[in-house]
């Protein structure tokens, strides 16, 4: 099956008018819109079964304890993980980042060691190594970007030389860029460090297999993948996982607690301190069952074919008013398009866009996207980003359009 044209029914927010327009919502790489079925299962849950999990042996505690485990399990299937209890739930991607870095990075980072991240990182994978870098004082190492907006891989052997950890995004939130991440972990393990791959632009977009990227550690988020705000997720190695110390203390990691000290529980409840986001799991649950119902090889045809459209478009019509960042091949990037508008001689700046766009209806993200050093990179302060997802077709993208040319009438192209 393809992506079915009446899809937006199922969105209950995208039927909607804002100034008297239809929504268009082009921003899904920031959050994605929730269909119907996240919504009711989230409401079924507290309606029927809301209890606290792990700590009651009444039906109530039991069906809700089952509703969380069922969550971690579809999980781990939807990204191939080898077990279940791999699966450790925070509450977004930029918190489990920071257990990362706090759990084994504090655990194996010192002076003389190396983390590599890349020029095109999400602030959540570049602020906790800088806090732990100047703490343990080891060194932070970049991997460029090129003009075309891909990793430069030249130098990666030297980049690598004594490193103990590479940490890079496997699409960026920017560019739309994908990455080798199969190649960046046979050039990580094959120097003796392990891969983080932030997954919060891909999972959602692109069939996933953490065996067959050779991660060590996945991280990414529910809420851009038709989940709820809330609920993210790392995914690691059992045999990691069991060597890193507790992120938080208190209740539910604990397996014994003395005057004395404690001992800590199984993974990955070793991990999970205090009540949990069990209606956000439910709901990630039923996003990845809506996921799985549309097949993930379709949503990814289906944001290609919306990609070169919308690049097509988008050039044909404004030439050299417009520069798409990020590369120019849709196969080679995901949904996202960061641009800057206007003569080259005089951008529109992007807070402008979005206001003018949002008159029309039209949602796009403007700013430097999280991802302040790629900008620096790029040489620009900020951009406009438009991003698609499994809700929007060519009538979105020609909105867009439209909405620009009058963004070129208010500022006297």
């Amino acid at each position: 099956m393809s992506i079915p044209a009446d899809i937006k029914r199922d969105f209950p927010v995208l039927q909607q008018q804002v100034h008297d327009k239809p929504l268009i919502y082009l921003d899904s790489g920031n959050t994605s819109q929730k269909p119907q079925a996240v919504i009711d299962a989230m409401n079924e849950y507290y309606e029927t079964t809301n209890a606290n999990v792990h700590r009651g042996s009444y039906d109530l505690a039991v069906r809700a304890t089952e509703a969380l485990e069922g969550a971690r399990a579809k999980v781990a299937r939807f990204i191939n993980a080898p077990a279940t209890n791999e699966v450790v739930f925070t509450k977004n991607a930029t918190e489990a980042f920071n257990l990362l870095a706090r759990s084994w990075g504090a655990a194996n980072l010192g002076p003389g060691d190396t983390v590599v991240i890349s020029e095109m990182e999400h602030h959540a994978n570049i602020v906790p190594w800088h806090m732990l870098s100047a703490e343990k004082g080891f060194e932070l190492r970049w991997i460029p970007v090129t003009p075309d907006g891909h990793l430069d891989l030249r130098d990666l052997d030297t980049l690598l030389d004594g490193a103990k950890l590479v940490s890079v995004t496997a699409m960026s939130n920017v560019l739309g860029t994908l990455n080798d991440i199969p190649r960046l972990a046979e050039a990580a393990h094959g120097a003796g460090a392990l891969l983080a791959v932030d997954g919060s632009q891909y999972v959602p977009h692109v069939p996933t297999d953490v065996q067959a990227m050779g991660a060590d550690f996945l991280i990414f988020t529910g809420h851009k993948m038709l989940g709820p705000m809330g609920i993210g997720v790392l995914w690691a190695r059992a045999e990691l996982l069991e060597a890193m110390p507790p992120f938080l203390g208190g209740g539910e990691m604990i397996l014994n607690v003395t005057k004395e000290g404690f001992t800590t529980t199984e993974i990955p409840w070793k991990f999970e301190a205090g009540t949990p986001m069990v209606a956000e799991a439910v709901g990630l649950g039923a996003a990845i069952d809506y996921l799985d119902n549309l097949g993930m090889d379709n949503v990814r045809a289906h944001e290609i074919e919306l990609t070169e459209y919308a690049l097509r478009t988008l050039n044909e019509r404004y030439g050299d008013k417009i520069v798409i960042h990020g590369p120019q091949v849709a196969a080679e990037r995901g949904g996202v398009l960061s641009f800057v508008y206007g003569e080259p001689d005089m951008r529109v700046h992007p807070h402008d866009i979005a206001q003018v766009l949002d008159q029309a209806g039209v949602c796009v993200r403007a700013g430097h996207h999280c991802a302040k050093p790629l900008l620096q990179t790029m040489n620009v302060p900020a951009t406009s980003r438009a991003s698609v997802y499994v809700y929007n077709d060519e009538s979105d993208i020609d909105a867009l359009a439209e909405a620009l040319e009058a963004s070129s009438d208010i500022f006297a192209f």
